[in-house]
């Protein structure tokens, strides 16, 4: 505690008091006394100019002047002429007091004081033209100042003033200098520290609120009303606990942001060296089937034309494989490359479905697949009609294929106040759990033999969910009582006739 501001502070204002009370007393002692006496000797000087500026040589003429400066100032006034006779006194003797004038006979050019036979200590010293005698009367027990200056015809002007014991006087200075001092230094101290700890408390605050922004904490902010230094101080370690806080939170958005980007681009990396295995996968198995085919008709091995045509139809029928590989490949290459925009429009949903299940009405009869469609109502909805049927022919496809058993597929659409579901259903076998989540990834298959039968290369689902995103709609997938259910979303148009 003895190295904190507040003590370092109390102490030092402390010591200062007791420093100035000391010095006051040793000033005091060394100097009061002569102070004394030189102010008594100044008053001693005004009055013997005074006195001398306006006699003329006739008491009677002063004699009223004399008696009051001997009144105000409290001093005896003596004149005497140049051979030592007593021509005014202020200090009235008995006629009958003779030895006084035969004492105060005086003579002019010895000096200018009478000698008393009961003074002693006597202390004469000359200033200019002024003669000082400090003398104590050893019978009253009285210092006198006295002054003796010689008037312009001659005479002797004697001004005495007593002096209390200048001892006696300092001694009553210091000892209430003493009893001040304390009552000074008692008092200041306690002011010192209610000052010190109401100066010091904006100062722990401030350290406090530091020591927090050093932990990263920056919800603590200066409770400082003062506008001077230490308000400002406050002020600003507000702004810049703000100012960091900002600062941190962008940056931790920032380094989430990059981690995220790393995790993304890790995958997509894993993802790329996957892609590319599966595209040479499933190329691999057309390309050498044409090859194979087309070394057969260039061996002449089909030596009929019905050989030859059935060689020519496994060459065509590879060939398309690759060639709905490569274009899928091509439309999920720009969708998820962000090249791909979407042309959003209002379009009539129900319309596009009927057109839809339209085209595929000779393979459902092909593959004496039954279809039920079931609208709510015409709809409207918005988005890129191109794209949505190109959803809507994934999930049908996807149906087509998979169907097993009743040979049921069921479509319906059901709305909301401002989307629209469409749901297609058909009867088979349940998607295992664990695949549910992993058919929306690129080339996934839940069963590889059946889907090399229908040709299927497992991006069908990976365009829809390209599309879905582009559009900032939902889709999914869910095991049906009997059979699996395939849905996805599309905004509907509000009716402004409501």
């Amino acid at each position: 505690m003895i190295k904190s501001i507040r003590s370092k502070l109390f102490i030092s204002i402390t010591f200062l008091l007791i420093f100035f009370v000391f010095l006051l007393w040793m000033l005091n002692n060394l100097y009061l006394e002569q102070y004394y006496v030189d102010k008594k000797k100044s008053i001693l000087r005004d009055n013997a100019k005074h006195l001398a500026n306006i006699y003329k040589g006739n008491i009677k003429d002063i004699q009223n002047e004399l008696d009051i400066t001997a009144s105000i100032t409290g001093s005896n006034i003596d004149i005497r002429s140049s051979d030592g006779i007593l021509l005014y006194s202020s200090f009235r003797k008995p006629p009958e007091d003779k030895h006084i004038m035969n004492n105060d006979k005086l003579n002019s050019e010895s000096k200018p004081f009478p000698d008393k036979p009961h003074d002693n200590e006597v202390t004469q010293y000359t200033e200019g033209n002024d003669t000082f005698e400090i003398r104590r009367d050893t019978g009253m027990n009285i210092d006198f100042l006295a002054l003796g200056t010689k008037l312009n015809n001659g005479d002797i002007l004697t001004i005495r003033i007593p002096i209390v014991s200048i001892r006696e006087s300092v001694d009553i200075a210091n000892r209430f200098i003493i009893i001040t001092g304390i009552i000074i230094i008692m008092f200041g101290s306690l002011w010192v520290y209610i000052f010190s700890r109401r100066f010091t408390k904006p100062i722990l605050e401030v350290n406090k609120i530091a020591r927090n922004m050093a932990k990263f904490d920056f919800t603590a902010k200066c409770n400082i009303n003062g506008k001077d230094e230490i308000g400002q101080l406050g002020q600003s370690v507000n702004y810049l606990s703000g100012e960091l806080d900002r600062a941190i939170t962008e940056l931790n958005i920032k380094n989430k942001k990059l981690e995220e980007d790393i995790e993304k681009e890790r995958k997509i990396d894993e993802m790329r060296k996957e892609f590319i295995s599966s595209v040479s996968h499933e190329l691999r198995t057309p390309l050498s089937i044409i090859q194979g085919y087309a070394e057969g008709l260039n061996s002449n091995i089909a030596e009929n034309i019905e050989d030859r045509k059935f060689y020519c139809d496994v060459i065509m029928n590879e060939t398309e494989k690759m060639n709905k590989l490569v274009r899928d490949l091509l439309n999920l290459s720009q969708i998820e490359s962000g090249y791909f925009h979407i042309e959003k429009s209002e379009f009539n949903l129900t319309e596009l479905i009927k057109y839809v299940l339209n085209k595929y009405q000779s393979i459902f009869k092909e593959k004496n697949i039954e279809v039920n469609f079931e609208s709510c109502e015409n709809i409207n909805v918005y988005g890129d009609m191109v794209r949505i049927e190109q959803v809507l022919t994934n999930y049908l496809n996807n149906a087509i294929n998979h169907i097993d058993i009743d040979r049921v597929i069921k479509i319906k659409n059901i709305c909301s106040d401002d989307k629209v579901r469409v749901i297609v259903f058909n009867t088979g076998k349940h998607i295992p759990s664990e695949s549910l989540g992993k058919l929306w990834n690129s080339f996934y298959k839940v069963d590889k033999a059946r889907t090399r039968a229908y040709g299927g290369y497992g991006l069908g689902l990976s365009i829809v969910k390209a599309i879905q995103d582009l559009h900032k709609n939902s889709y999914g997938v869910e095991n049906s009582e009997g059979g699996v259910t395939f849905w996805f979303e599309i905004d509907k148009v509000k009716d402004t006739n409501m």
